[in-house]
């Protein structure tokens, strides 16, 4: 069996994105490295992950790509899952993330938003789909 365990984002300041999302959003800190190079947010069952450029660097010896709010977000986002997109979004807003897209209701019912974090990775807010 395989399952999804974490999802990791390079960023510049560990605690600085850990402490967004706890804000953010309302996810718990599970723990920060004490070199602040590594850390892991509770989220339900998927862990979000923070690891910082450095550490990456080290990691990666070919470099990565990084990702910052001067440029397009990745063809890839976090999907947070809440009842309450518009206030999610204005809360998320209010400590730091920047607007990119207001909810909208699709075709199917689902109520979608989108947000950027501080280091400029792209999140939708939206409700649960309605199979």
């Amino acid at each position: 069996m395989v399952k999804l365990g974490y999802t990791i984002l390079y960023v510049e300041d560990v605690e600085k994105s850990i402490v967004f999302y706890e804000n953010a959003f309302g996810f718990s800190r599970k723990f920060i490295t004490p070199e602040n190079d590594y850390g892991e947010l509770s989220t339900g069952e998927t862990t979000l992950s923070f690891a910082s450029k450095k550490l990456a660097a080290q990691n990666l010896k070919d470099g990565f790509i990084e990702s910052n709010l001067e440029e397009k977000p990745f063809a890839i986002e976090l999907g947070f899952i809440t009842d309450e997109v518009g206030e999610l979004v204005q809360k998320a807003t209010s400590f730091g993330a920047i607007l990119v897209k207001e909810p909208t209701q699709k075709p199917w019912g689902q109520i979608v938003a989108y947000v950027r974090d501080l280091d400029g990775f792209l999140i939708e807010v939206c409700t649960e789909v309605q199979a």
